[in-house]
Formats: C-alpha cells, structure tokens, sequence
C-alpha cells in the first residue's frame, strides 16, 4: 500500500506535523509513504504546475492533504494545488482512493474546523473515502488529540512550538490511514 502525504508549510510547522502523520504511516508493515511538499516555485500566476507530484498522487492508494489555516481556510498555495487537481477530478483517477487531513494554526481552534472540511469536500468530489482520526479529545494515552478533532489532526503553533502531543496525534493519523487501508486490501 502507498500513502502520499501532500501539504503545503509557511513557517515549518505544518512540515513538522507532516513529517510526524509519514512516521505514523510508515509503522504499517507493507506500507510506503512519501512526503510531496507544494512548493510556491510550482505556483506561476496562480496555477499550480508540477507533474512529479500529481504523478505520484496518481500512483498512491491514500492522499493525506495538509496545510497551515489561513485566515479561516487552507493556505492559498495549497488552494492552487487542490485546483490543479481538476483534471484528474474529471478523469476520476483519484475515486475509491482513502483520504485524510491535518492542518495547523496560531490559536487552539483557529478556526481548522474549516480547514478539514475544505478537505473533506475535495476528497468527496474525487470519489475518495475520507478516514477519521479515529481518537476521542484528550484519551489514554494523556493529551492525545488534545483539540478535540474528529475530522483529521490539528496542530497549534505559530508563536509556539508545535507540541510533541499534536505530533503524536499525527502520527496517529498516520496509523490510521495504514490501518484502514490495509485492511480495505485484505
């Protein structure tokens, strides 16, 4: 099974979060995941361009989307990446494919909600099955999806560190999205 995790980092933070859901992803035996940064040199006057990565989403049996909340939704460069994506959408290349989130922002909700759910409604309209962190708020172990996500992980940084309890609930989203699709092709 091959897990893509593409995301989009301003600060470094939403990378820290992504690099923490691949070592999640990666505990599955079986399983091969890969971090596609978007890059804004991908980005020429507005359109997202970079074959590389699309290629390699088109070969992944999950897509884990993330990117940093911005002014009460994804990052613009994500935005411009998710449109690029119109023509695999209209080809149905990505149906039946698994799909998840995670985001991060300054504040302990910061409005990521909206985030998640922008990417649950791109995953929807390509035919992807959207998997759930999985977590109850604050469960054994201690903190563990401390802001009280149900949709994907959610981090906070921004003038703080991201802390080591929403690196772990990455890696729990991470552990997830194997777990399910490992058993999806037993």
């Amino acid at each position: 099974m091959k897990i893509a995790i593409v995301y989009f980092s301003g600060t470094g933070n939403t990378a820290k979060l992504a690099e923490a859901v691949l070592e999640g992803a990666r505990s599955g035996s079986g399983v091969e995941a890969e971090l596609l940064a978007i890059e804004g040199k991908d980005i020429v006057e507005g359109r997202y361009a970079n074959d590389a990565v699309l290629a390699s989403l088109d070969a992944a049996d999950a897509i884990i989307f993330g990117s940093p909340t911005y002014m009460g939704g994804p990052a613009g460069q994500f935005k411009a990446f998710a449109d690029a994506t119109a023509g695999r959408w209209f080809g149905q290349q990505w149906k039946d494919k698994l799909a998840a989130g995670f985001t991060v922002s300054n504040s302990p909700s910061g409005d990521k909600l909206n985030t998640l759910q922008y990417f649950q409604i791109l995953a929807a309209q390509h035919g992807m099955l959207w998997v759930t962190l999985g977590l109850l708020p604050n469960v054994e172990p201690a903190g563990l999806n401390r802001l009280g996500s149900f949709g994907g992980a959610m981090g906070q940084a921004g003038q703080l560190e991201l802390s080591d309890l929403d690196k772990a609930t990455g890696r729990a989203l991470g552990e997830r999205v194997a777990s399910v699709g490992l058993k999806l092709k037993a």
